[in-house]
């Protein structure tokens, strides 16, 4: 019977520990995983506010790029980026809450489908919606795109404090 040698190799193809076309876990593979992780701390991080956290895992050349024409959008580098975190924690005062929808991983790349929700100082909801790629490289988060409603991010984030005079913005002096 010819079946069963097929049969043996389909059985000890199904019985080991293996990744994709029964080969062991590659690094990349375990990488990849290690990318995830760092994404998933990088968002309860963005929604405690924390400041620290981001300073130690952002690498020293950090960048990160916002879409859109608000004040925020573009290129900005690891010092902006840290002073526009506590610039959003003050409009913010009760927390922003991040949610991890999606992710897909690749290399050093990871692809974050997400969406926020938090109540702005202006009293208005702010819920959007995400699309952010995160590269890191030894454990450290090098490149940072964010792609969101950005007229919803106008409406919301660029409104005055409840209570404060018509013509004054968010975080303004």
């Amino acid at each position: 019977m010819k079946l069963l040698p097929v049969l043996g190799a389909l059985i000890s193809l199904t019985l080991l520990p293996t990744g994709c076309n029964g080969r062991a876990p590659r690094a990349n593979q375990v990488d990849v995983e290690v990318n995830k992780a760092l994404a998933r701390e990088l968002f309860a991080a963005l929604g405690r506010g924390d400041v620290s956290w981001l300073d130690e895992h952002y690498a020293e050349d950090f960048e990160i790029w916002t879409a859109g024409s608000l004040p925020f959008s573009g290129t900005s580098g690891k010092a902006a980026a840290l002073e526009g975190m506590r610039g959003i924690s003050a409009m913010f005062p009760t927390g922003i809450e991040f949610t991890i929808v999606a992710m897909a991983a690749e290399g050093d790349r990871v692809a974050i489908e997400a969406e926020s929700h938090g109540v702005h100082i202006s009293g208005k909801i702010y819920h959007n919606r995400y699309h952010f790629l995160m590269v890191a490289r030894d454990g450290k988060i090098t490149r940072f795109k964010e792609y969101m409603d950005t007229e919803h991010a106008r409406d919301v984030l660029m409104s005055p404090p409840a209570g404060a005079s018509p013509g004054a913005e968010a975080g303004g002096e």
